[in-house]
């Protein structure tokens, strides 16, 4: 066992370690775009939760202000103020029923639209405690 023993063994370690530098390239060439494209889906997926949230918000707001009677362009503002920018919003009545609708397009490009939608309603207050 001598030092041209040692010496081979060094040797064929120091190319294993070289060959596994090319694989550990190779390997994180291929996971680091993966790994953007996950995040960004993750961020996209939040945003469009967060504008569906302002939607919830709007059209609960909107479905308030038409129950109380406040005058249409209050109600829309209610809505509108709360509502994602470019937001649709629209008040209906139903019977004793006010409904109010929003509806607005997700953050982020054209490819990942999505349309988000909620639909609040509450009860006229002018029917509240009228007997039939």
């Amino acid at each position: 066992m001598g030092s041209s023993e040692a010496g081979a063994s060094g040797a064929d370690v120091s190319l294993a370690m070289s060959r596994d530098r090319g694989f550990v390239t190779a390997e994180a060439a291929v996971v680091l775009p993966v790994l953007v494209a996950f995040t960004m889906a993750l961020v996209w997926a939040l945003m469009a939760a967060a504008a569906l949230i302002q939607c919830v918000d709007a059209a609960r707001a909107g479905a308030r202000a038409a129950a109380r009677q406040d005058p249409p362009g209050t109600v829309l503002a209610a809505a509108r103020d709360t509502a994602p920018s470019g937001a649709r919003v629209t008040v209906r009545r139903e019977g004793d029923l006010v409904h109010v609708r929003v509806e607005a397009k997700a953050p982020g490009p054209d490819a990942l639209t999505l349309d988000l939608t909620h639909e609040a309603a509450a009860l006229a207050e002018e029917t509240v405690g009228v007997g039939g």
